[in-house]
């Protein structure tokens, strides 16, 4: 039997779901758990198919504008091997203007973890839109932004798919030569902000050693490789009381999934 709610809106009224007992709620929740179980092994075995996508190689040199000064594609990676470019809807026209960005772009910058986690993974972070540096420079102030924003000056929103609509293209430098590698939009980018869903679109993945990744690829420990923004050295060994902090969190973890399998 279903309870019954005002739901606040004037409408009908809300249907609850039953209250019970802490003993069939957890066996609901049990229930439950083995669904999510399978959609994470699921995800992860997409993104797995994702890093064995064919690449496309991008033989156009783009142009943007950047805080200091013109930059090429190249550029925005910052020396590292993966580039995620996020096509912002800031400029005349959007609505908002010029005071804000599209909201739901908006509220994608509002999700977006700090960056040094995916740095730490030799991941970049961009946004870009089509509003002059003085404004964007404005406009993350005002919001409390401090992702890397980048002014469009050519064609790389319309050939990239973003012209029209916000997307999140991904690219992989290999020495000189750049690849597109993944694209995600609608609904799909959504979820975008956490370092994760970041990571699971790039060629590499987490790099973690549990990953079903082509041979050659790039693994590290699991977890060991987590710091404080603040506080990543590139190429710094794990620090040792993490690891054995991790560790042991690893085994309790595993050992409780083990009690919980159907």
């Amino acid at each position: 039997m279903t309870a019954t709610a005002e739901n606040g809106t004037g409408g009908q009224p809300m249907q609850k779901p039953a209250v019970v007992s802490a003993d069939a709620w957890e066996a609901a929740r049990k229930q439950l758990l083995v669904k999510e179980k399978a959609q994470t092994r699921a995800r992860d075995a997409l993104a797995a198919e994702r890093r064995r996508m064919p690449w496309m190689a991008v033989e156009k040199n783009y142009v943007f504008e950047g805080p200091d000064a013109k930059v090429g594609l190249f550029d925005l990676f910052e020396g590292r091997h993966q580039l995620i470019v996020y096509r912002a809807f800031y400029e005349p026209g959007v609505f908002g203007w010029p005071d804000h960005a599209c909201r739901g772009c908006s509220m994608v910058a509002d999700q977006v973890a700090h960056v040094a986690h995916l740095n730490a993974r030799d991941t970049t972070l961009v946004f870009a839109s089509r509003a002059p540096q003085a404004e964007i420079a404005r406009l993350k102030a005002r919001m409390g932004w401090s992702i890397p924003w980048v002014t469009i000056t050519d064609s790389f929103d319309k050939d990239f798919g973003v012209d029209e609509w916000h997307g999140t293209n991904v690219f992989y430098r290999d020495g000189e030569r750049i690849f597109r590698t993944y694209f995600i939009n609608n609904r799909g980018d959504e979820q975008m902000g956490g370092t994760w869903n970041y990571l699971d679109i790039t060629p590499l993945g987490r790099q973690e050693v549990w990953e079903e990744s082509p041979d050659g690829y790039p693994q590290t420990p699991t977890y060991k490789w987590w710091n404080w923004h603040d506080s990543y050295v590139p190429d710094a060994a794990p620090d040792k009381k993490w690891v054995e902090v991790s560790d042991a969190g690893e085994a309790a973890f595993r050992a409780e999934s083990a009690n919980e399998k159907p």
